[in-house]
């Protein structure tokens, strides 16, 4: 089959779907990359994928410009002809849905989180609302990262039931990130990996380092991710820069490989709004560390309070510090339990091959649907 992977970014493709690919390689599949452009593109055509470029804004949220994807999608898979095209992230799930859908290419989605237009109620929310229940009405399946979100859709008539089905995130490959025994430092560390946008709760993070490092909490605490201000809820470059200056955090850039520095934590935080599965919390998992996340959808089915980690309550940055506070006054021994905890629900609940045999299912059946 010619199957044909659509998503916002190249970078994206390559670093969280690279074993699906992979899979669908080994199954004699021809693989077809459509992303914007990026450095990770060449990455893509290297491991064998045929790549074509697109030009979406990832950003933009403005739907009568964005209609303009539907034409541009429309002309790579006529050009493409794949046999069934698999969507992620909002503007493929729903612009490249439709153009499939005009030239009756079978559509597998993947719901990868709610996002910003479904945490606030404006008229913006209910055009990309009313835009997911028209667009999903055509696709043969449509995958979901937890529980939360696909009765979120089936219960507001968004999808059909028939249709949903739940995937563990990305998954994460249990050999890639696992625990390691860095040397031991002299300071406990906090690491929060995201991209800097409000929605992942960096201020209420920064509120509660605040308060620690207030109440003389002596512990290091970093910030790894993008720089994002051009985003509708992006933080301003000079703000960032700010909070290291004052030493509140060390910010730590960007990194391809974040193995290193999950290895060097001994916490990782995320205080997300609202979550898919995050992908951060499942190599943090993966690799038997301790976590403190909001206690809502996609935090909640990574980490189990009082198990592998500690639930706080979203956009409450003292929770949060009396959080981050509980993980650090534990023992060694206690600290040691929760890291293992997480390591056995990444492998048990987690594992990349449990999303990869999901989609080659899905595949079977749609080649078989095609050939009746």
């Amino acid at each position: 089959m010619k199957v044909a992977i659509v998503l916002n970014t190249s970078w994206n493709i390559y670093n969280f779907r690279l074993g699906l690919i992979q899979a669908l390689q080994d199954q004699g599949h021809e693989v077809f990359a459509i992303a914007p452009i990026d450095e990770y593109s060449p990455k893509l055509e290297a491991i064998g994928c045929k790549y074509y470029e697109v030009k979406m804004d990832s950003r933009g949220a403005n739907p009568i410009k964005d209609l303009a994807l539907i034409f541009e999608l429309f002309n790579i898979y006529r050009k493409v002809k794949p046999d069934v095209v698999l969507h992620y992230t909002i503007k493929p799930n729903i612009y490249g849905t439709l153009a499939a859908t005009l030239l009756n290419i079978p559509v597998v989605n993947n719901v990868c989180g709610l996002g910003t237009a479904f945490l606030q109620k404006n008229f913006l929310s209910r055009i990309v609302v009313n835009l997911y229940r028209f667009a999903f009405r055509f696709p043969r399946k449509i995958f979901f990262q937890n529980e939360y979100d696909k009765e979120f859709f089936i219960s507001r008539k968004l999808i059909r039931p028939n249709v949903a089905d739940i995937v563990p995130g990305s998954g994460i490959n249990v050999n890639d990130f696992k625990p390691s025994n860095p040397p031991k430092k002299t300071k406990f560390t906090f690491l929060l990996i995201s991209r800097l946008i409000h929605d992942k709760g960096i201020l209420e993070y920064i509120d509660a380092v605040r308060e620690l490092r207030q109440n003389g909490l002596e512990a290091d605490f970093q910030l790894l991710g993008p720089k994002d201000p051009k985003h509708k809820r992006g933080i301003s470059v000079d703000i960032i820069d700010g909070w290291e200056k004052q030493g509140i955090v060390d910010y730590l850039g960007t990194a391809d490989d974040v193995r290193q520095h999950i290895a060097h934590a001994d916490c990782v935080v995320l205080p997300s709004y609202r979550e898919g599965t995050p992908r951060t919390l499942l190599e943090a998992a993966s690799s038997g560390k301790p976590i403190v996340a909001t206690n809502v959808p996609g935090c909640n089915n990574v980490v189990v309070d009082g198990v592998n980690g500690f639930l706080c309550k979203r956009k409450d940055s003292q929770d949060l510090a009396e959080k981050m506070k509980k993980v650090y006054g534990l023992s060694e021994e206690s600290l040691a339990e929760l890291g293992q905890n997480s390591r056995k629900i990444a492998v048990e609940q987690f594992d990349e091959k449990l999303v990869i045999d999901k989609y080659l299912s899905t595949l079977s059946e749609v080649d078989a649907q095609k050939a009746s």
